[in-house]
């Protein structure tokens, strides 16, 4: 089975990758702008012609876009999240329209969510942001393709090597900055929003039986942790993780704009469970352990070459 994965070098695509490599028979390809990707693809950019050229060379079975940009202006995004995914739908039409396209989607699509109603895939849509509204606008562009296609409409990943531009990674890293000692001070944001946090192990679980599945599937899928979590309770649990013995102070006037508008999100993962038989199997205990550990690593590893 050739598969292509797009975005394999993103935090999500690294996983993916991995756990794709395990499936026996596969043949994972990588694509990308990287001059060691095996398939050149630039989705921000790129003509839909010119990618379908480079399909036609792997033949994929499947496509699992990964690609996809959390930040930056809406140019940026939109250019990303939005072209991109109708610039791959136009070229898997052309050069294999009977592969499997399995794209990364996002909860933010949803926007704000009522307080004790998980959303199931078909509740409404209205991002609070350019950054909602351009994974919208990608997840629409692959429902109508035309295309045996799925959306996994990931909630917010967390796991070894979460980067510092999502918040759990950005906390990690101001752990490992902070010391264990009393004396130490975490200063961040707003930490009163509710999220949906998924093993991002468990995102790419997801994926390999998304790439697998026998027949069609339903065009969205819910891909989370089923619960809303406290923000505030995912801190002090990488704080304990870490060891961290100082104080965590909120300042409310540098939360982010995006937790005072979409205070509480979590879907229903219900029809995933149907669809492909999976369900999250790490906690969010177990998901942030390991996130320290990983990061934890990589602090001492710094250290290490600072030492010498």
């Amino acid at each position: 089975m050739h598969i292509l994965v797009l975005g394999a070098t993103g935090y999500l695509g690294g996983h993916v990758v991995e756990r794709l490599r395990a499936l026996p028979g596969a043949r994972v390809f990588l694509g990308g702008r990287s001059p060691a990707a095996d398939v050149t693809a630039d989705l921000a950019s790129g003509r839909p012609r010119e990618l379908a050229a480079a399909l036609a060379r792997v033949a994929p079975d499947a496509v699992v876009n990964c690609a996809g940009a959390t930040g930056g202006d809406a140019v940026t995004l939109a250019e990303v999240n939005a072209r991109g995914p109708a610039v791959l739908c136009a070229a898997l039409r052309e050069a294999a329209p009977r592969a499997r396209l399995v794209h990364l989607g996002s909860a933010a699509e949803y926007g704000p969510g009522t307080p004790g109603r998980p959303v199931t895939e078909s509740g409404a849509t209205g991002p609070a942001g350019p950054y909602g509204a351009t994974k919208l606008a990608g997840t629409v562009a692959v429902t109508a393709s035309g295309l045996d296609a799925v959306v996994l409409r990931v909630g917010n990943p967390v796991g070894p090597g979460a980067p510092p531009t999502g918040l759990p990674g950005r906390v990690a890293a101001l752990l490992a900055d902070a010391g264990r000692g009393p004396e130490a001070t975490l200063r961040l944001g707003d930490l009163s929003a509710y999220r949906d946090f998924v093993d991002v192990r468990d995102v790419a679980e997801a994926v390999a039986l998304a790439v697998t599945a026998p027949g069609p599937l339903p065009p969205v899928l819910n891909i989370g942790g089923g619960d809303a979590v406290p923000v505030r309770d995912l801190v002090r649990t990488l704080a304990d993780a870490a060891g961290f013995r100082g104080r965590i102070v909120e300042e409310g006037a540098g939360g982010s704009t995006r937790s005072a508008d979409v205070s509480w999100q979590c879907s229903d993962i219900t029809a995933a469970r149907a669809a492909l038989g999976w369900r999250p199997s790490r906690s969010l205990g177990a998901s942030l352990e390991a996130l320290w550990a990983a990061a934890g690593a990589r602090s001492r590893s710094a250290e290490g070459v600072a030492a010498r």
